[in-house]
């Protein structure tokens, strides 16, 4: 015989159990879920794009009429079942529009001014390229978010010349004309003729765009990788350029002394395994009169400030999958994001400047341009 102990009041409450829901909580579950599945979408159409970019379709695309399948094939000489699926997918993404009864693809001139070369900086195509190779590096991150530590350039193939990509097509409109120009009489100065020197140059080729344009000045570039030299000393003796000088250097190590008039950074400050002891370097590099000009990320060192850019978890990813991981790779600080436009004004009046000016290029939304004066 068993007896049951009743010690609670056995009438059903009218009230929710607080392990269930509410329908504010309800409503904001649904939410989240149905952003996910917009991210899954999009990310899909991302490594689409990029991979649409890489094999050249947007810039066949924009040559053809409505056109077959196979016909955009022949136009690109690609395999023409893979560039059905791939067009298929550009057009459930609405960035292809297909037409069911002719069976063909149109992409209007409208979408090709966003995602091929006649977009110039604005290109956004190749700007897709990096979530791919993002993610070829996810479990070597994964392994140094349980272990610490970091990555080597090397576990990035392709990264160097994404990015010499995504900066060339800034610097082809806008350095000589539009950017040089930041610095009040700097053009001038390069026409008579002074000595310049860029860190972490990587393929050079935005001092090959100088050196061509003022032939009187001499250029230096200082970059570690050996690629990217090799690649700025090719296009050099291929533009037929006698001022520029390309060497393998660690630019935490330069130990020039009043050397040079200009010292330019195009975004590689942040990467550096110790950026405030580059940015001293720089000092040193510069003869009293000098000037630096640094490219670098347009953000923020305030996490609460970053939520209101368009691209700010994107900022997060590149510095957690990249900038920060290669920093830590070489024994670094790892700033990565926290490398913002407060961080780096604060540590160029450490390093000497004290005269330093922030401006925007609408050409280049992603980077802030800092002139530093000593």
């Amino acid at each position: 015989m068993s007896t049951t102990y009743q010690t609670t009041d056995p009438t059903p409450s009218t009230e929710p159990s607080s392990s269930e829901p509410s329908a504010t909580e309800a409503e904001e579950t649904a939410a989240l879920a149905a952003r996910y599945l917009d991210i899954l979408n999009s990310s899909a159409i991302a490594i689409l794009t990029s991979i649409g970019h890489r094999a050249g379709l947007f810039e066949t695309l924009a040559t053809l009429p409505p056109a077959s399948s196979e016909q955009i094939a022949d136009a690109a000489d690609l395999n023409e079942r893979y560039v059905r699926e791939w067009l298929g997918g550009m057009s459930a993404a609405g960035i292809v529009v297909y037409d069911p009864a002719r069976q063909t693809y149109h992409f209007p001139r409208s979408h090709a001014a966003v995602l091929t070369s006649a977009a110039g900086p604005e290109n956004l195509a190749q700007l897709m390229q990096y979530i791919p190779m993002l993610g070829g590096v996810e479990t070597r991150v994964l392994e140094s978010l349980r272990h610490g530590g970091g990555l080597d350039y090397s576990e990035y193939p392709g990264f160097q010349h994404t990015m010499a990509q995504e900066s060339a097509t800034v610097n082809d409109a806008v350095l000589v004309d539009g950017i040089l120009p930041l610095v009040p009489g700097l053009p001038g100065r390069l026409a008579a003729g002074i000595d310049v020197l860029d860190v972490g140059c990587g393929s050079g080729h935005a001092i090959n765009l100088m050196a061509r344009a003022h032939p009187n000045s001499h250029f230096v570039g200082y970059d570690f990788s050996s690629e990217g030299v090799a690649a700025a000393r090719a296009e050099a003796a291929a533009w037929g350029l006698a001022n520029t000088r390309f060497e393998v250097v660690d630019v935490a190590g330069i130990a020039e002394q009043g050397h040079f008039d200009l010292v330019t950074a195009f975004d590689a400050i942040h990467d550096q395994a110790h950026p405030a002891q580059v940015l001293g370097n720089v000092r040193s590099a510069l003869r009293e009169d000098g000037v630096f000009l640094m490219v670098d990320i347009k953000a923020s060192s305030n996490v609460e400030d970053n939520a209101a850019l368009p691209w700010g978890s994107y900022l997060y990813t590149i510095s957690m999958f990249h900038c920060m991981s290669v920093s830590l790779g070489l024994g670094g600080d790892g700033l990565g994001t926290v490398w913002g436009t407060q961080l780096a004004e604060r540590m160029l009046g450490e390093a000497g400047f004290t005269d330093v000016e922030i401006v925007d290029v609408p050409a280049d939304p992603f980077n802030a341009y800092f002139v530093a004066r000593p």
